[in-house]
């Protein structure tokens, strides 16, 4: 990480987007005003700012600052020397006002992880091209250092795995489902009327909201370029309450997890419900919480836990950023220059082993059991438990296994024997189940 002395006066910030997190930018660097001067050596000050609608109320005085109506204005103002774009979005807007802040040599903060995501190395590329910061603190999990505590602080370390639950909504869903007994349906709906998911909420409980932002974790980590079309992604609309206690039985629990490593040069990125042991420090991670795992070579194992949205804790994470450009800091925005990011190939299933729980609902008469085991035989997977919890009254029944260490692929060859037996009902659902160590 390079710094640069920074200037003198204060740092005057353009503000794009003055939605709940963008006023709590504004709540915060009010509230905490002297503390950020001391802490960055200069005053932090919002002078510009843009959004669609001036009328609404958001909590804060915004008649003292400049108002523009196209947002890409605020990278040529003269009383603006950083922008922070709230806007969101991979494209449009957002895309538009990060090309032109950088291309006027001035520094942009983000807490879009779609826009880096997708257009992470071109920024990084047009960030060192002009000899300005590109920072995106709050991109990933909200308040949590996560991004600064990989890039910065386990530098040093060679990486080998990184862990996460990254999407707060999900984890709040399956968190009620397991303490209140409640189908993934009832709770959905109940998590929209209080706010926790959104109208539509498959950005969320589809997984692409927490592959976007293990994406960007990944190429921090493994000194790799951001791949987000790589990540495999499977969200949680399939996962029962029969799931949830069928783990719990086991001593697991069901978590959407997000996990990147790299296996013999080949980079593995996932997105999936997984089984989770309770001895592994993200089985503790409950609610809307996010937490993040690594495993460094000399450092260890890290954790990194908290808040990973709303207003207060992403807005901490932008104003971090801040501080780090008031004081003239300015490194690579993945860790490493961007023409030193490897281009890792994807891994396939055929280089991903471990156990797996394998749910199959099923017509409840004789022989299934049996063509059960055939396809799995055949698949060459091994069953370590197979339980068939009782028999519903209208003859339906589920069948869940776990399998043994195995290779991935031989499994995803099970499962599609499997879903075209005769008395098969639906897609057979399958959890990766993470190691007692990580």
């Amino acid at each position: 990480m390079s710094s640069n002395p920074p200037k003198a006066g204060p740092l005057k910030v353009g503000l794009a987007g003055l939605g709940t997190v963008g006023a709590g930018v504004i709540k915060l660097l009010d509230a905490n005003a002297a503390l950020i001067a001391r802490r960055a050596g200069r005053p932090i000050l919002v002078t510009a700012v843009c959004a669609r609608d001036r009328t609404r109320e958001r909590g804060v005085d915004l008649a003292r600052f400049q108002w523009v109506d196209d947002a890409t204005t605020l990278a040529g103002r003269d009383d603006v020397d950083v922008v922070v774009e709230l806007v969101g979005g991979a494209d449009g807007p957002a895309l538009t006002l990060a090309r032109a802040t950088l291309a006027a040599n001035k520094p942009f903060v983000t807490a879009n992880k779609a826009m880096i995501a997708h257009h992470g190395l071109l920024l990084a590329e047009l960030a060192e091209a002009s000899g300005t910061p590109l920072k995106f603190e709050a991109a990933v999990a909200g308040g949590i250092p996560v991004i600064k505590g990989l890039r910065e602080g386990a530098a040093a370390n060679e990486l080998s795995l990184v862990t996460g639950i990254l999407n707060g909504t999900c984890n709040y869903i399956l968190t009620r489902m397991e303490k209140e007994g409640l189908e993934f349906a009832d709770v959905l709906a109940d998590a929209q009327r209080l706010g926790y998911a959104e109208a539509d909420p498959s950005f969320d409980i589809d997984g692409i909201d927490a592959a976007h932002k293990l994406s960007i974790l990944a190429a921090i980590a493994f000194g790799s370029r951001p791949d987000f079309h790589a990540v495999e992604t499977c969200g949680i609309r399939d996962i029962r309450l029969a799931d949830i206690r069928q783990a719990a039985a086991l001593g697991f629990k069901v978590r959407l997890v997000g996990l990147a490593q790299v296996l013999d040069g080949r980079l593995v990125q996932r997105v999936h419900p997984s089984l989770v042991p309770l001895s592994h420090p993200l089985a503790a991670v409950e609610g809307p919480l996010n937490a993040v795992v690594a495993e460094g070579n000399f450092v260890g194992r890290l954790l990194f836990t908290g808040r990973g949205a709303g207003e207060g804790p992403t807005a901490s994470a932008v104003a971090a950023d801040l501080i780090d450009i008031a004081r003239g800091e300015n490194g690579p925005a993945f860790a490493m220059p961007a023409d030193a990011l490897h281009s890792l190939p994807p891994a396939g299933a055929e280089a991903r082993h471990g156990r797996a729980y394998i749910r199959l609902t099923v017509e409840d008469r004789p022989g299934v059991l049996a063509d059960i085991t055939a396809a799995l035989r055949d698949a060459g997977v091994s069953i370590e438990s197979l339980i068939q919890p009782a028999s519903s009254t209208d003859g339906i029944a589920l069948v869940v296994m776990l399998t043994h260490e195995t290779g991935e692929e031989a499994i995803r060859n099970a499962l599609s024997a499997m879903a075209a037996l005769p008395a098969a009902i639906g897609t057979p659902l399958f959890m990766p189940i993470l190691p007692q160590d990580g």
